[in-house]
């Protein structure tokens, strides 16, 4: 049986090469090319114009009323968590819904690590002060811009990492060749994870007054939503730097602007905002002490190449009637076969 799959998340060429190996026939349409984002009608008009019974997202909504009224057997989700996609729905029409854990691990916390030497060393600083009409009239302009761009080493310092998963380990991994003490709170890790990367395990509070940097790697849960407001940045050192790659509903996006325009905290490097996508008119791109990049934080060659052997994978196992591996809803298996 000819089985037909749409992908409108981004994909590699091998990965595509595996599903037409197994005998797929895939209608390839990313969204990077297409420059499209479906939801509702618009979603379920294209899964029934390819007569796909699997469909692979990243940013589409698959929600009820998709679900409800298409013929699919799979969803795919080129994302860790699917928030876009209607679990329960899905679960009650006994479809599985994959996805691709791990797949910008690497990619964010590179990225991170970006932002704390950009702002720790005023990189984007620099940068914009050559542009700006700056020239060496005599040594003592030399001088007074060498001493206003004067920045601080990771050699030392101290970083609370708030989230320690797949990222905020990555993270923690790479602050050790930097030779960062690190501080981590998180009330579900593993001890032997912290063991590993031998940091301290603090509550919050203690976490932000002794941290030099605050970097952000938990989910977007109930329990971590505006989990970062004015009392929390009151509590961090002045000269402290605040980073977040993880999603904008953990911080109270008011107050860290409040924040870093009084001086409460010396700067910031921001990957996630509460207005996407990330345009001219943000609103941190006013201040001099943070850097701003758009949500690029999985934004790798790498991470398209993981997501899509993953994905491809456990597709393939789906059609050799086997469970995949990486499946939200495993108890939709239960019982076939029997």
């Amino acid at each position: 049986m000819d089985v037909k799959a749409l992908i409108t998340a981004p994909f590699s060429e091998s990965g595509l090469k595996t599903l037409k190996d197994a005998g797929l026939t895939v209608h390839y349409q990313s969204w990077l090319e297409t420059g499209k984002l479906y939801m509702g009608e618009s979603l379920s008009k294209l899964i029934k114009e390819a007569s796909a019974e699997i469909v692979v997202v990243e940013g589409d909504e698959v929600k009820e009323e998709v679900i409800a009224s298409t013929s699919l057997k799979l969803i795919g989700s080129a994302r860790n968590d699917p928030n876009n996609i209607s679990i329960p729905a899905a679960t009650a029409k006994r479809i599985p819904v994959i996805i691709a854990p791990g797949r910008n691990s690497n990619a964010v916390a590179e990225l991170t690590i970006g932002l704390m030497l950009s702002v720790a060393r005023k990189i984007v600083s620099c940068e914009r002060f050559l542009k700006n009409d700056f020239f060496v009239d005599d040594f003592n302009d030399f001088a007074r811009m060498y001493k206003s761009l004067v920045g601080v080493e990771l050699y030392g310092r101290t970083v609370g990492i708030i989230g320690l998963g797949s990222i905020g380990f990555e993270v923690a991994k790479r602050l050790q060749a930097f030779g960062a003490r690190l501080l981590v709170c998180d009330p579900y890790v593993d001890s032997s994870r912290v063991r590993q990367v031998g940091a301290e395990v603090l509550k919050l509070d203690e976490l932000l007054r002794r941290s030099d940097i605050v970097t952000i790697h938990c989910a977007p849960t109930p329990e971590t939503k505006g989990m970062m407001g004015a009392k929390q940045f009151a509590l961090m050192k002045k000269t402290a730097i605040f980073i977040n790659t993880a999603r904008a509903i953990i911080t109270d996006e008011g107050a860290l602007l409040e924040a870093l325009k009084s001086g409460t905290i010396a700067g910031a490097g921001l990957d996630v905002f509460s207005m996407e996508p990330v345009d001219s008119d943000n609103i941190f791109l006013g201040l001099d002490n943070v850097v701003v990049t758009p949500h690029m934080g999985g934004n790798t060659i790498e991470t398209v190449e993981r997501q899509s052997t993953i994905i491809a994978s456990d597709i393939v196992a789906f059609l050799k009637g086997k469970k995949p591996k990486y499946v939200l809803n495993p108890e939709v298996f239960e019982g076939r076969g029997k």
